[in-house]
């Protein structure tokens, strides 16, 4: 997770650098409903290139906004998934969808 002194002053700047790209947020749409596989993932994502998804992935762990889970199988079998923190985002983004739902409909 980033430090306090490394975000910005403004809190709007401060979720849009966590969260602010196009990826992290369909990401997150998909981890909203249930765990999911990385190739699950990409195959969901349509033009994800593997290294924007791996990398994504990698900065939203690290900031504390999902939980990677590698299960000891053979194959390893890992799983991606909202923690605490990322499933607080659930408001901000079912209100996302209703906007875009309602703007999409303003065009019938």
């Amino acid at each position: 997770m980033k430090r306090k002194d490394e975000l910005p002053d403004c809190p709007v700047a401060t979720t849009v650098s966590l969260i602010g790209s196009k990826w992290k947020l369909l990401i997150m749409r998909n981890l909203l409903v249930r765990p999911w596989r990385f190739n699950e993932l990409q195959r969901n994502l349509e033009g994800i290139s593997q290294k924007v998804l791996t990398d994504s992935l990698r900065s939203m762990e690290k900031d504390g906004i999902i939980t990677r889970t590698v299960f000891p199988e053979v194959p390893p079998r890992v799983e991606y998934a909202l923690s605490e923190l990322g499933d607080s985002m659930r408001p901000i983004i079912k209100s996302m969808e209703t906007w875009g739902t309602e703007y999409k409909q303003s065009f019938n």
